[in-house]
């Protein structure tokens, strides 16, 4: 699949590429439409802290790469790629010096939420390191359960937060079987959000929950700059097009790297109904 040129033409409509040279370039091209970015280095679950250090070296030169560049974007991880099922300390020490390097260019690290089991791990690194440098922020999946509870302490904070529906299989137990219910979820987060929120991030594709944050953002006279709405390269440009046009702050995710095709599969074998999704989009 990796070498396949059918393959490859298929994400390249969804990953920028696999140099950190092609993600600037596409990042550029991006920002001219008036669409900042977040950019992702692909990989996860690292079987060795040699790995983990050298996701973080990617990071920091990706960091290096947008200060330089002057392109509007920032960064998003994951900590299982930098090391955290082999050693806590050693992911912290990993994301700290990420921290510190977006901080000092005046840039941004959201730490990515992945499932249940790494919620509470990722919110005390991400709360930890917000003190000290203000340059972090987390993501928070509508579907658990605990979601309000967690807004909230993010909001008292002032870390900010980036708000998905969630794509991890997860049991009754800890989430919303019903996407009905993770839905209704999601609207009374955006809500909390828009109200006490530090600059959310409303990251759906759903025109439906993209309706009733600009029905609240205006029916609360909220400013339009006062949030972003995020959505996926590749997904839903006539969405993304309209957003810009409306005048509002759009800033899409955009995933670079060799690591494409574990990405796609992982995201497949988490929830099937993402490969839908992803087809869905191949046609429109």
């Amino acid at each position: 699949m990796e070498t396949s040129s059918l393959a490859r033409r298929l994400a390249a409509r969804f990953v920028a590429g696999e140099t950190l040279e092609q993600a600037i370039a596409l990042s550029r091209r991006l920002n001219q439409e008036k669409i900042s970015v977040t950019l992702d280095h692909l990989g996860e679950s690292v079987t060795s802290l040699e790995e983990a250090a050298r996701a973080r070296d990617v990071y920091q030169s990706t960091l290096a790469a947008l200060h330089e560049s002057g392109v509007e974007g920032n960064v998003s991880l994951k900590l299982t790629q930098f090391g955290v099922d082999l050693s806590a300390g050693e992911c912290r020490r990993n994301v700290d010096q990420l921290a510190a390097a977006a901080a000092d260019y005046g840039l941004f690290v959201r730490v990515d939420m992945e499932s249940s089991e790494y919620v509470d791990r990722t919110l005390d690194l991400v709360t930890a390191l917000h003190a000290r440098y203000h340059a972090v922020g987390a993501v928070i999946q509508s579907y658990l359960y605990r979601s309000r509870q967690d807004v909230e302490a993010l909001s008292e904070r002032g870390i900010r937060v980036r708000l998905v529906k969630g794509a991890y299989l997860e049991p009754p137990s800890l989430a919303f079987p019903r996407k009905a219910d993770a839905d209704k979820n999601f609207v009374e987060l955006m809500k909390l959000l828009l109200d006490r929120g530090a600059y959310p991030a409303i990251a759906t594709h759903d025109e439906k929950m993209i309706a009733a944050t600009r029905g609240y953002a205006a029916e609360r006279n909220i400013s339009r700059d006062a949030f972003e709405f995020q959505m996926l390269y590749g997904i839903r440009r006539d969405l993304q097009r309209q957003l810009v046009a409306d005048g509002f702050r759009l800033r899409l995710y955009v995933p670079f790297g060799r690591s494409w095709y574990p990405y796609y599969m992982r995201r497949i074998a988490e929830r099937p109904a993402n490969a839908l999704f992803v087809l869905r989009n191949l046609f429109r």
